[in-house]
């Protein structure tokens, strides 16, 4: 199937990869690729959408079954090589050809047609039969899928914790049933072919056009519920209320037990995931649990020390400024950054020092730097010059 995406290469796994590793390999690039944290970006949002796609199927065993067996695969991960080698990017996962090829005698030319014929017959039985046995496999009770939210804070709100309402779009078990599927003697459209009768399937390059192992290619679910035609689930929005915690960060992820997607038949519902983006502050900056502030500060308060109020998280407080002091010199507040609950530690603040110069359109001023200039004749670049 030229073209076909190797799902295994778009979340970056190995093909014998554990579903708690395809999970995580999800997660991180589901994080990394978001929509709402790549605000723009097209290449951002296709890749979420192919990464989105790949999970989909593998997170599911039937249908990691079905898609080893008879989609895309190549060793090399390049489908080039794959065709190269008469398969056309086709794994055939485990159907042994040398019964109905090799294994069947020469003979004239009518008889290797007819055999031909009935080998390939019983072939694609087998191939179809696999297919029903697929079909009713997914209709037996599914754990309900996780749910991503992207949700934008402001500075302050995760510096001290708050509370938030959202509203998320979710699959619940139908009311009107009781998440069964099943309303008496009802009947409703069947949501595998959405009606037609009929469902396509894909082997290697080769798509078929089967009768639905749902509805028996009716096109309807006897006993289904109208409601939620038969599934036991419907799609709703429900406001979760999530606490959050004091100190997240950005692309830190909050779970909140099952409220993803319910199950079907009654299996456990899904988790929801809430990755967070906190917005920036025009005076602080943060680095991990560590604030970062930049304090002006005059001439005579650098150079003869002095005691400042500066700006923290908690208010103002006093910094000493030693005598001497430079330009862009960092002084360290122990204990004055971010108080993280989460990892029950709290970072330091970091005070930049910016010297500013005083006016010199006042006379008086300007006349004791002219009297300064004469007592401190040193040269400050003296070690720059020395250097070139």
């Amino acid at each position: 199937m030229a073209g076909a995406r190797d799902y295994y290469q778009t979340l970056g796994v190995k093909r014998e990869a554990s579903t708690e590793e395809i999970r995580k390999a999800y997660r991180k690039l589901a994080r990394k690729h978001h929509p709402d944290l790549n605000p723009g970006d097209k290449v951002a949002e296709e890749r979420f959408k192919q990464v989105q796609e790949a999970y989909d199927v593998l997170k599911e065993p039937k249908k990691k079954k079905m898609y080893d067996q008879y989609g895309f695969y190549s060793e090399s991960g390049n489908p080039a090589a794959a065709q190269d080698a008469g398969t056309d990017g086709f794994n055939f996962g485990g159907f042994d050809f040398s019964a109905h090829t090799g294994g069947a005698g020469m003979g004239s030319g009518g008889e290797r047609a007819h055999g031909a014929h009935g080998d390939f017959s019983d072939l694609f039985s087998q191939f179809f039969g696999r297919q029903r046995a697929e079909a009713q496999a997914q209709r037996a009770p599914q754990p309900g899928s996780d749910l991503e939210y992207a949700l934008k804070v402001d500075f302050w709100q995760a510096i001290r914790g708050t509370q938030v309402r959202l509203n998320v779009s979710r699959l619940e078990p139908c009311g009107q049933c009781g998440g069964t599927g099943s309303a008496g003697r009802g009947s409703a459209v069947c949501p595998e072919c959405n009606g037609t009768g009929n469902v396509t399937q894909l082997a290697g390059a080769m798509r078929f056009s089967l009768s639905c192992p749902r509805c028996g290619g009716t096109g309807k679910l006897k006993n289904a519920c109208p409601a939620c035609r038969g599934e036991g689930r419907i799609a709703q929005n429900e406001n979760v209320e999530v606490r959050i915690p004091p100190g997240v960060a950005t692309g830190d992820r909050l779970r909140v037990a099952g409220k993803g997607s319910a199950g079907t038949q009654g299996a456990p519902a899904g988790d929801l995931y809430i990755t967070i983006n906190v917005e920036e502050h025009p005076v602080f900056r943060r680095e991990g649990d560590d604030i970062f502030v930049k304090v002006p500060v005059s001439v005579t308060e650098a150079g003869l020390g002095a005691a400042i109020e500066v700006p923290t998280v908690d208010g103002r407080a006093l910094l000493k400024v030693p005598r001497g002091s430079q330009n862009g010199q960092r002084l360290r507040m122990r204990e004055k950054g971010v108080d993280n609950s989460r990892r029950h530690t709290r970072g330091d603040e970091i005070v930049e020092l910016e010297i500013q110069a005083p006016d010199v359109r006042d006379e008086r001023i300007r006349d004791l730097l002219k009297k300064l200039a004469e007592l401190d004749q040193a040269n400050p670049r003296s070690e720059l010059w020395s250097k070139v």
